[in-house]
């Protein structure tokens, strides 16, 4: 990507809705951090989604192994 190219998505990034330029920031910075070594910091959507995730297997709701291998059949069939 040239510059060029990144100037002109920060431009039009400019008349997004505000909720979508927070996201870019935050986008933007978990990728500067990366680059830099940084500690990876988990978005709060994230947060809460791992936390649905291990409420539900806490009250048992998970595929057995014999449900998985039937999935994983199905796609490889196609």
């Amino acid at each position: 990507m040239a510059a060029s190219d990144l100037r002109d998505l920060l431009e039009r990034a400019q008349t997004w809705p505000e909720e979508a330029q927070n996201e870019l920031v935050a986008i933007a910075s978990e990728i500067e951090s990366e680059l830099l070594g940084g500690e990876y910091v988990a978005m709060q959507e994230e947060l809460r989604s791992i936390d649905a995730a291990l409420a539900s297997i806490d009250r048992g709701e998970f595929a057995t192994d014999a449900e998985v291998a039937e999935v994983f059949a199905k796609f490889r069939r196609g």
